[in-house]
């Protein structure tokens, strides 16, 4: 299946009515409901002359640039090894606007943005961003792309089969809503045709926005969707946590239609070739190693590097990652050369030849099309063998774990599968023992970040907002001994060597930057508390203008960056903002005022 690639539509199409040469325009619909959710749903199929190829997309008014159609329809099928036959769901993730230059690939002047998102104006977080927890962001610049393929047997077609793909784009990580939602709507596309696409398309625009915490319900093909979105203020998930974000078919009570969560693979299902070293796994992803996985297929790899990449929820995975990554990826040259070190990159692979070509990468799953046995359960240190492309399934790495791994949840998931448990219990279990295992990694971490604050009587509304002190490394590991994960986890081992591993990653370099922004945000929220409970108009009586504009342009700012949400202020305190000012202005000479009423307008259309 790596033939070159085209837009010319297949010769036939299995099942399937014909369709216009150009798919139907909707112009009529405003389409920001739409791409709230979803950036396009588009159709790849297989052409005997030109490869993969783009066949449909919708809404009609969205354009990819050549380089991303490329990628979208290398990645829209199985690698030819992989043998998929029947339907096979699985994801991928690109860089968006991708430029090719000498084999390698980087990002373009940044992603493109929709009618709404550029009225919103430049530095305004959607309601998605800022109540959602940091996991659930959307990742500037990549596009996530879920696929539903079906490739069936098909005399009447000359190449012998037909093969065609549903893909849904977003830039959201709603792992298991699209994979659900594809299940819906594909087997329907590849019986009615084109027309069906539209029909989904108009659904999705009436969707209510994504806004976390709050329970919505979404109409789909005649039926509702009820979803809830983890909000940033929920308690770190346990079994009773995970319960509630679901996904349920209003319609339709069958426990078939129901998901654990919007964002979350089949943790179960996705670690069970590797859970005896799930633990191990789990330092690899905080740390930010290179690691690859190699899978019999787009499916098996996709979810367990997804699994992966939740496994330390809250802390969000802060380097690149490609559930589905094949030759043909702009990157390929980039993550293969043994000329430098391997790049913080997490890749699902299914082609054999990877094994070749990124043998020198240090930490490589090898996950068979059978469950392993006790012996290639093993961890085995890299050697030689990994130069054959048909090495056995197991763990290769030299990677010697910091922590003692805990047998007593696998000893629970063992007996769950001899008592017959259900799987999604199973998988509960192992997403509260993540979590459980994350936060108590994490909370020495925020009390010792909590300790950098200045203290509130410091806070003066005539001076400039206090800065939280330096994080000192060397501060924090001594700070363990009395404070450490060991209050509050079971788990034994070297805990201030992980630390100080963590404390060099990038996961760490993005954990701290988030929380000094948000330390500064409630820093600059208790600063414009004490500007509101103040009598400026006496201070400013006697004031030199220099001093007077400067504290203008200081309430402008704080009700700028509070109605922007980008500090926590409430209406209340924006009112009280905005009186002040209103207040000092009227309070300047003639001159002076009209050039201050006047600032905001240009400020204004400087933006536009």
């Amino acid at each position: 299946m790596s033939a070159s690639l085209g837009t010319k539509p297949a010769e036939q199409q299995h099942q399937q009515q014909p369709h216009q040469s150009q798919p139907p325009t909707p112009t009529t619909l405003p389409w920001d409901k739409f791409h709230n959710w979803v950036h396009c749903i588009c159709t790849v199929t297989f052409d005997l002359e030109l490869g993969q190829a783009m066949e449909l997309m919708y809404p009609a008014h969205i354009t990819l640039s050549d380089a991303e159609k490329t990628s979208v329809c290398y990645l829209a099928f199985p690698d030819s090894n992989s043998g998929c036959m029947g339907d096979t769901q699985y994801h991928f993730r690109i860089r968006e606007q991708c430029l090719i230059s000498g084999g390698g690939c980087v990002g373009g002047a940044g992603p493109r943005r929709s009618y709404r998102q550029r009225a919103q104006g430049a530095g305004r977080q959607s309601n998605t961003e800022r109540l959602a927890p940091s996991y659930l962001h959307s990742c500037p610049g990549y596009l996530f792309g879920f696929v539903y393929f079906r490739q069936v047997k098909d005399a009447s077609i000359r190449r012998g089969y037909f093969q065609k793909s549903v893909v849904l784009m977003s830039r959201l990580p709603y792992v298991a809503l699209y994979r659900h939602l594809l299940q819906l709507m594909s087997p329907e596309f590849f019986l009615n045709g084109p027309a069906f696409l539209e029909a989904v398309c108009h659904d999705i625009d009436q969707w209510p926005a994504p806004v976390p915490g709050q329970v919505l319900h979404l109409p789909i093909l005649g039926s509702v969707l009820q979803v809830r979105i983890p909000a940033a203020n929920d308690r770190v998930p346990t079994a009773s946590a995970a319960a509630s974000e679901e996904v349920t078919l209003v319609t339709s009570p069958a426990p078939d239609r129901v998901l654990p969560t919007v964002h979350e693979v089949n943790l179960f299902n996705a670690l069970a070739p590797v859970l005896p070293h799930a633990q191990l796994l789990w330092e690899l992803v905080l740390l930010n190693a290179p690691l690859i996985v190699m899978g019999p297929d787009p499916d098996t790899c996709s979810n367990l590097v997804q699994a992966l990449v939740n496994c330390i929820f809250p802390l969000r995975y802060a380097t690149d990652y490609r559930p589905y990554f094949t030759i043909h990826d702009c990157e390929f040259k980039e993550f293969t050369a043994k000329s430098q070190s391997p790049p913080s990159v997490m890749l699902g692979v299914t082609n054999p030849f990877f094994a070749k070509a990124l043998q020198h990468w240090p930490h490589i799953v090898k996950i068979g099309a059978a469950m392993p046995t006790d012996k290639e359960l093993k961890v085995k240190r890299k050697s030689s063998s990994l130069k054959s492309l048909d090495f056995k399934p197991g763990i290769y790495s030299k990677y010697t774990p910091y922590l003692v791994p805990d047998k007593s949840v696998l000893k629970r998931i063992n007996k769950g599968v001899q008592r017959g448990r259900q799987i999604e219990a199973q998988s509960v279990i192992i997403r509260r023992q993540f979590a459980e295992l994350t936060h108590s990694f994490m909370i020495p971490l925020e009390r010792y970040v909590a300790s950098l604050m200045p203290l509130q009587k410091s806070i003066s509304p005539f001076k400039a907002v206090p800065l939280m002190r330096s994080f000192n490394s060397d501060e924090f590991l001594r700070s363990l001994g009395s404070s450490g994960p060991q209050l509050t986890s079971m788990v034994r081992g070297d805990w201030p060597g992980l630390y100080q591993r963590f404390l060099a990653s990038p996961n760490f370099a993005q954990w701290l930057s988030q929380r000094q922004s948000e330390a500064h945000a409630q820093l600059e929220a208790l600063h414009a508390e004490a500007l509101c409970g103040v009598d400026l108009l006496r201070w400013s009586q006697g004031r030199a203008e220099v001093e007077i504009v400067d504290l203008v342009l200081k309430l402008r700012e704080r009700l700028r960056r509070g109605h922007r949400g980008q500090i926590p202020l409430s209406v209340e305190r924006l009112d009280q903002l905005q009186f002040q000012l209103d207040a000092v202005i009227a309070s300047m000479p003639d001159d002076l005022r009209a050039v201050m009423l006047s600032a905001p307008q240009q400020q204004q259309q400087q933006l536009k």
